[in-house]
């Protein structure tokens, strides 16, 4: 799994958001607060907002807050928003591949991949990702052995 720079972006717009949640925030403060170009901050929030993740208020008081509460959104949803699919082999989704011969059993491989990553990043809340108190089944990930290792 490879997260984007939109994607990462996108995950802490979305984070200053819970923090604040339910405070309305500007997008040149959201950007400033991640150290993001303002322009694409409003980008990505509009993508937010598509995704009905965020609502938008105009006028004096203006800018953005999470549609719903924090511990109601997923970071999978986040990511999905702006980057659409969470796993892809060459731009189809794994349960559109087929192979022949000795890679036929590859669509499994890569639909179990998918379930995977699936089981992460949607079982974390914006709310769990902002505290650092996870599910226990992605903490105890965090904690096993070579986790933190480059491979």
């Amino acid at each position: 799994m490879q997260v984007s720079a939109r994607g990462e972006y996108a995950v802490r717009i979305a984070l200053t958001l819970a923090a604040e949640h339910p405070r309305t925030i500007s997008a040149s403060t959201l950007a400033s607060a991640q150290g993001l170009p303002r322009k694409f901050a409003e980008v990505i929030l509009g993508d937010l907002r598509r995704a009905h993740l965020v609502a938008s208020a105009r006028g004096v008081e203006g800018g953005y807050r999470l549609a719903r509460g924090p511990e109601r959104i997923s970071v999978g949803e986040v990511l999905r928003a702006v980057d659409g699919p969470l796993a892809e082999v060459r731009g189809r989704r794994p349960e559109e591949t087929s192979y022949e011969g000795a890679a036929v059993n590859l669509p499994r491989l890569w639909v179990a991949a998918r379930a995977a990553v699936r089981s992460v990043l949607d079982e974390v809340s914006l709310e769990q990702a902002a505290s650092g108190e996870f599910p226990v089944r992605v903490a105890e990930l965090t904690d096993e052995e070579g986790a933190w290792a480059p491979r």
